[in-house]
């Protein structure tokens, strides 16, 4: 008897110690324990929706899905008994219906101007510490106030390394928000340092995401505002530019291009070094976002340039991913091998390893009108409303929870875990996008109620414990980019006073010495040294714009919409034509194609990269084509020839060549003499190497 006292009485202890923590700390659930704070917004007073009766609708709680869900027939919105312990967010704000409408209802325009400085003020505080202090490095290190740039001693951490090449990041990533701040100047001179400092050619292996949505996208949005006479921005013209952004753009994508061979899926790469290409020791596993987020930078450099190469290599790889979804579900993982198509991480979500995927098959259909990318946006946004989404159906009425998204398993939509990401707030801002506003201010809220607690957003939130999993904020922008587009849809004055919440908080809890920096904890507010190029290229963006409701973008005739870094692109009619279809058109009008082709197409990309001496260049292609068309014998091909020679010889990309194959070595050696008349190179000097791949 006497050990079992002593057990119990070691649980006992442990319970009250548990608690203790939990108590300092502010940790704690909601359930019998008060916040450290008192919430001061009602979700129930929102005033954003038309008035009206509605259906009473069976739903059901958050927490009720952990039990549910070993009921493979359970229903997401099936009614939960009225005696549950659990609480909602919503009691998470508790002032009544005057104080809700004396505080939110209204937003002074003296403070909107107060709220604008304090966003530009922020932004430059960066910026200018950053070019103080760390220019050409690519990222400032604000409590040291000193420069980083990748991490060359240790190649494995990969948490700097993917985002850092050495090719001043931060300077890059920034430059449209310079236009947006209204500063014609400083822009002036940051493009004019591009140009003349920033170069690719460097011994860096970076992940292909990280430089495809930070700077090609923010080289492209550049060069477009530059170059666009319907932009919104005033006079903008540099005298003597010359595209050097466009051709820069283009370089660091034939860089990236690497990525995409010699993969039997069509799925990238998750690195490429940019010099040598894929690195030999490369993994064979890459995430959805990382993999499906490429195609609206990739996309417009093709539309750009008159090229489809690096459109058609991410619509690919968008078409591979979507081809993986599961049968039942409708719903996609997390992480993905690149040779076998297997699923190595079966979790389907908002946040991390998903979230921009989503994103791109919407917006690639807002710039470009392709019907199928609407389409799969429509059969995913379905499957995540029918497998992702708890709580109950309405967003303001009815019994249980206001509705949540969980993580689940893609194969049969079960709960994997209770933990939700930071990440994931930039859904009800794509909400916005597709017209589901009212999800998106239900959503909306739960992330504010997680930001009211704790001054910023934890990189993971556990709503089942309703406490952080992980502490960090490293100055995300996604809750500020929802708040900014549903102001944009709403035009309802509480947005305004979040986003005032949102920069009282930053300003007070992650401003140092010399910038802004990355909070460690959220809860006790310590920090990291580091100052992610976002923070300016994104979350002092949509502050800004938040307040400034006379900004040229709001202004304009046209219209614009934001990558998924925050770069501005115009939606325009341009994007929306494939200029290489019109000079080379996939088939002759009028005409039957032999009986001996076949309807399978095969891609083949020439790219050539160094000098070669020995060998000529035709002889070269003579010798391969051979191999070439003993394998794709009889189908009809796309000729794409691609250059980054040593002598920096200029290449015209829109040498997209269709023809019908006849078998005969003589068609293809005629596309390929075709292609060589629209670049001057030297044959002597130069090597081939192909890219083939399924079309």
């Amino acid at each position: 008897m006497q050990w079992r006292s002593i057990v119990v009485g070691l649980l006992v202890l442990r319970v009250l110690l548990n608690c203790a923590v939990w108590l300092v700390f502010g940790l704690g659930p909601s359930w019998g324990f008060d916040f450290p704070i008192k919430f001061t917004f009602n979700l129930h007073k929102i005033q954003l929706l038309q008035d009206g009766d509605r259906a009473t609708v069976k739903t059901n709680a958050w927490l009720q899905h952990m039990y549910d869900n070993r009921n493979p027939q359970a229903k997401t919105c099936s009614k939960i008994s009225g005696n549950s312990p659990k609480k909602s967010y919503l009691s998470f704000f508790q002032e009544g219906r005057d104080d809700y409408d004396r505080k939110y209802s209204s937003f002074p325009d003296a403070l909107k101007v107060k709220m604008r400085g304090m966003a530009r003020d922020m932004f430059y505080f960066g910026y200018d510490n950053y070019m103080k202090f760390a220019f050409p490095e690519d990222e400032l290190n604000p409590i040291a106030c000193e420069g980083r740039g990748p991490d060359v001693l240790n190649p494995s951490n990969i948490n700097i390394n993917d985002v850092l090449g050495n090719y001043s990041l931060t300077l890059i990533d920034a430059l449209d928000t310079l236009l947006v701040l209204g500063n014609v100047t400083e822009f002036h001179r940051a493009v004019k340092l591009v140009i003349d400092t920033v170069s690719f050619d460097k011994d860096s292996t970076v992940q292909v995401f990280e430089a495809n949505i930070r700077i090609l996208g923010s080289l492209i949005s550049a060069h477009i505002l530059l170059t666009d006479p319907r932009h919104p921005f005033g006079d903008i013209a540099l005298k003597d530019y010359d595209n050097e952004l466009l051709h820069l753009a283009h370089d660091l994508a034939v860089r990236l291009l690497p990525a995409f061979e010699n993969t039997s899926t069509g799925i990238p790469y998750p690195r490429v070094n940019l010099k040598r290409g894929v690195p030999p020791d490369s993994i064979n596993e890459t995430c959805t976002a990382g993999a499906g987020s490429l195609l609206v930078e990739f996309g417009i450099l093709s539309r750009l340039i008159g090229d489809s190469t690096f459109e058609w290599v991410a619509r690919r790889a968008v078409k591979a991913l979507w081809n993986l979804r599961s049968n039942e579900t409708g719903l996609l993982g997390n992480v993905v091998n690149i040779q076998t198509g297997q699923w190595v991480g079966k979790q389907s979500g908002l946040g991390a390893g998903m979230d921009s995927f989503y994103e791109y098959l919407l917006k690639s259909y807002i710039l470009f009108g392709e019907k199928e990318d609407y389409r799969m946006f429509s059969a995913v946004y379905e499957s995540i409303q029918s497998h992702l989404r708890r709580g109950r159906e309405a967003c303001n009425e009815g019994d249980g929870d206001p509705p949540l998204y969980v993580n689940v398993n893609m194969f049969n939509g079960q709960i994997m875990n209770t933990w939700i990401d930071s990440l994931q707030a930039f859904f009800p801002g794509l909400q916005v996008l597709n017209g589901d506003v009212e999800n998106a201010i239900c959503l909306h809220a739960f992330y504010y109620a997680i930001w009211k607690r704790f001054g910023a957003l934890p990189e993971r939130y556990n709503w089942q414990l309703q406490a952080p999993d992980v502490l960090f904020y490293p100055l995300r922008p996604e809750l500020v980019e929802s708040t900014y587009l549903l102001y944009q849809a709403t035009k309802n004055p509480f947005y305004l006073h979040v986003g005032m919440d949102i920069l009282e908080s930053l300003e007070k809890n992650t401003k140092v010495r010399c910038g802004y920096a990355t909070l460690h904890h959220v809860v006790d507010k310590s920090k990291e040294d580091r100052m992610e190029s976002f923070f300016l290229s994104e979350t002092c963006k949509y502050l800004y714009l938040l307040f400034d409701e006379d900004n040229p973008l709001h202004k304009s005739e046209s219209k614009y919409i934001f990558t998924t870094e925050g770069h501005v692109v115009p939606i325009d009619q341009r994007f929306r034509e494939k200029s290489w279809e019109d000079q080379f058109p996939c088939e002759e009008p009028n005409k039957e194609p032999p009986a001996n082709i076949s309807n399978t197409k095969c891609c083949l990309t020439v790219i050539i990269r160094e000098a070669h001496a020995q060998m000529s260049f035709l002889d070269l292609f003579h010798e391969d084509v051979l191999l070439v068309e003993e394998e794709y014998n009889g189908c009809g091909g796309e000729v794409t020839v691609v250059t980054d020679t040593v002598e920096q010889v200029e290449t015209l990309m829109h040498s997209v060549l269709w023809l019908e194959r006849h078998g005969k070595t003589g068609t293809m050696s005629y596309a390929l003499r075709a292609a060589m008349k629209m670049i001057q190179v030297t044959p002597s000097k130069q090597w081939i190497h192909f890219f083939l791949s399924e079309r």
